[in-house]
C-alpha cells in the first residue's frame, strides 16, 4: 500500500473523497452510513445551496442555505472550490472548509453532482472519486417518486439529467451499484479502507 506523505513530519496525506451519481440513487444515505466507520478520520463536507430548505433540513447541518444574490456574490469572491447551477438552484463547496480540514490531516467526503465533481478533479488531483449507479433508470424513477419531494415536472428534469450524468461514470476511479443498500455500504467501506 502506498503511504503518501506531505512532509517527513506528517502522516498519511488527507484526501477528498468525491461521491457522485444521479439524484435519487442513494448518495446521501450511503454517505451517512459510511461516516461512522471513520469518524475520527473523515468529515462530511456541507455544501452551500440557493434552494429553499426542505422540511427538517437545518442550516449548517444539511446545507448552508444562501439567497440567490448572496450565492452569486460568494461566486464572484471565488469562495467555492466548485459550484454549479443544478435543477435551477446553485450548489457549491466552500474552499475554506476543504483546505482547513486537509491541513489538519482530516479526510473530507463530498456528495456532489458530476458538474461539481469535474471542477474538484481539476483542483484536487489526488481526490478519490466514486460514482454511484442505480440498478436501472426504472428503479431510479421509482425511488424518486417514492421520495415525493418533486413535482412531475421536476421529476422529469431529474430523470433527463440522470441520463446525462450516467455518461460521466467512466471518469471516476470507482463505480458502485446501489442495488442492495447493505451490500453497497460494505463495498463502499472497502473502498475507503484502501485510502484511510
Amino acid at each position: 500500500m502506498n503511504d503518501q506523505t506531505n512532509s517527513p513530519s506528517q502522516k498519511k496525506l488527507a484526501r477528498l473523497f468525491v461521491l457522485s451519481g444521479p439524484s435519487g440513487v442513494g448518495k446521501t444515505v450511503l454517505c451517512n452510513r459510511i461516516i461512522p466507520f471513520f469518524s475520527t478520520k473523515l468529515v462530511y463536507s456541507i455544501s452551500s445551496t440557493s434552494r429553499k430548505p426542505r422540511e427538517n433540513e437545518i442550516h449548517g447541518r444539511d446545507y448552508f442555505f444562501y439567497s440567490k444574490e448572496d450565492f452569486e456574490s460568494a461566486i464572484k469572491q471565488n469562495q467555492f472550490a466548485e459550484w454549479a447551477l443544478v435543477h435551477g438552484n446553485y450548489y457549491g463547496t466552500p474552499k475554506s472548509f476543504l483546505n482547513e480540514k486537509i491541513e489538519q490531516g482530516i479526510n473530507v467526503l463530498l456528495n456532489i453532482d458530476v458538474q461539481g465533481a469535474a471542477k474538484i478533479f481539476a483542483e484536487y488531483l489526488d481526490a478519490v472519486t466514486i460514482f454511484i449507479l442505480p440498478p436501472s433508470l426504472e428503479v431510479l424513477k421509482e425511488r424518486l417518486k417514492r421520495r415525493n419531494l418533486d413535482s412531475e415536472k421536476d421529476l422529469l428534469v431529474r430523470l433527463s439529467n440522470a441520463k446525462m450524468e450516467l455518461e460521466q461514470q467512466n471518469k471516476y476511479h470507482h463505480i458502485l451499484v446501489n442495488d442492495d443498500l447493505e451490500k453497497a455500504v460494505v463495498e463502499l467501506k472497502s473502498i475507503f479502507e484502501k485510502y484511510i
